[in-house]
């Protein structure tokens, strides 16, 4: 049984690595095709290095490689992550931040457009798939996803908003020195990304469900069983029938667990009524499983 669940633990790992090596190279084509032809940046530590590269270029004549630059930036970030988030999270997410900025450096960059709108849009989108892929490994690009990450985790808000508004600090400082024009699309770049992540990564989302049933007990008990989530039962009846024995469960799980509860609810009691509403924030115990 042991051997399995290493050989398990091991196909996982592999296929975590696997993915996160090719969200690098999505990140690193990204950049090379649609940031750099649009003059973009993009926010977090990559609109960052870009920055700075082109301070360098344009004020200094000095040509400066991504890599270095970009593991400098995100040295506390990686810091944080070891510390406060997990060792294996934070190990695959330098994987991404090295690997990304070394192909960023080598390979040769190619236009597919010179339209500045579609750039930002469609960047903005591969830029987002690309994040969501390393997320779902348990990974992150580093930079502002590790801040995102840890006031998730931390604090229950949604740090990705956090990062929002950082990343648009960093570009009104970037329309300041180059123009505002570049730095808006870049805003466009970077709003499309977050709501790209927003969709495909739902980990940190919370969703409340209030579950008119007959079973609160048995419904109660399948929630913590599926979710670790507990729940509060609130006993009524009900206003048109005129039931006493109606009762409102009550609790908040992830958004991704939803589905399987409320077919489970269902599966309890076939007339169990469910409204489901996503949870701006959640403060108190609420269990979160841990990054590795």
């Amino acid at each position: 049984m042991d051997e399995k669940i290493r050989n398990n633990s091991y196909r996982w790992m592999s296929l975590r690595i696997l993915v996160v090596v090719i969200a690098s190279a999505v990140f690193a084509v990204n950049i090379k095709s649609f940031v750099r032809t649009g003059g973009l940046l993009p926010g977090g530590a990559t609109g960052l290095t870009l920055l700075i590269q082109e301070i360098a270029g344009r004020f200094f004549g000095v040509a400066i490689p991504y890599t270095p630059i970009n593991v400098l930036i995100n040295a506390v970030p990686v810091y944080i992550g070891f510390k406060y988030i997990g060792k294996k999270f934070t190990s695959l997410s330098c994987i991404v931040i090295v690997l990304t900025g070394v192909l960023t450096d080598l390979i040769p960059g190619f236009v597919i457009t010179n339209d500045i709108l579609l750039i930002s849009v469609f960047g903005g989108i591969i830029n987002g798939i690309a994040v969501s892929l390393c997320l779902l490994m348990d990974a992150t690009s580093g930079g502002t996803d590790f801040i995102a990450i840890y006031l998730n985790k931390k604090k229950g808000i949604n740090g990705f908003n956090v990062a929002m508004v950082i990343n648009t600090v960093i570009l009104i400082i970037a329309g300041a020195l180059f123009g505002w024009e570049i730095a808006l699309y870049s805003v466009i770049f970077q709003y499309v990304s977050t709501a790209v992540i927003n969709v495909l990564y739902r980990k940190y989302q919370q969703a409340t469900l209030f579950i008119v049933t007959t079973a609160p007990d048995e419904v109660s008990s399948r929630i913590y069983d599926m979710t670790r989530h507990g729940a509060t039962i609130i006993y009524g009846r009900g206003s048109y029938e005129d039931e006493s024995t109606k009762s409102v469960v009550y609790s908040v799980v992830t958004a991704t667990q939803v589905s399987k509860v409320v077919n489970a609810v269902h599966e309890i009691d076939p007339a169990a009524f469910v409204n489901v509403f996503k949870s701006e924030r959640v403060s108190g115990r609420f269990y979160r499983i841990p990054e590795d």
